[in-house]
């Protein structure tokens, strides 16, 4: 990826995160990117493509997240403590990003939400696994998974909302702090 691109698709971020998709101009993105309003199509067929480039990659890197912290570690109690804290912590930390992955997809064409579905459901059948294989094994207690599922994903996923650099608690701390709450929402001891 060319400078001119990156600097693009970082513009459209910041962009999309403070004025929404749909309240975004191209000239608003090539502005930020110090660009003429022409270079954005250039390098991008269309406002809505810059959207799915930062999706898509959010979302991949998103997947790659909770494949890893899931299988760093054995159990469903440890590696929903993991999963949580790990996802939680990058969302927080790229709030900006996260925002924009999670709360602009209404904007997508039709061909390019279905992508990004098909890897959010992914992440949600990680998360789903793992509830299942919890209440299998009598270690969570939830009268329901799939709200179980609903409710932790929605935990980690809105923390970009409202998660500032400035505020109390570090990205890092958000993270061990909705671990311990995620595992008491599941009936799970939290781990020492």
């Amino acid at each position: 990826m060319t400078d001119t691109a990156q600097r693009l698709l970082d513009s459209a971020t910041e962009a999309f995160a403070s004025k929404g998709f749909h309240g975004t101009t191209t000239r608003d993105i090539a502005s930020g990117a110090g660009v003429t309003s022409g270079a954005v199509y250039v390098h991008h067929k269309s406002k809505e493509d810059l959207l799915y480039c930062i999706s898509k990659v959010g979302h991949e890197r998103t997947l790659e997240l909770v494949r890893a912290s899931t299988a760093s570690v054995e159990g469903p109690v440890e590696q929903m403590s993991a999963l949580v804290r790990s996802l939680v912590e990058w969302q927080a930390a790229n709030h900006t990003k996260s925002r924009v992955v999670n709360f602009e997809l209404p904007a997508l064409s039709e061909e390019h939400l279905g992508d990004v579905l098909t890897m959010r459901h992914q992440v949600e059948d990680e998360f789903r696994r793992i509830v299942e294989d919890g209440l299998g094994q009598g270690v969570f207690d939830v009268p329901d998974a799939n709200m179980a599922v609903v409710t932790l994903l929605s935990l980690c996923i809105d923390v970009a909302r409202w998660y500032r650099s400035d505020g109390r608690l570090s990205a890092a701390e958000i993270g061990e702090h909705h671990s311990v709450m995620a595992l008491r929402m599941l009936g799970a001891a939290p781990q020492a």
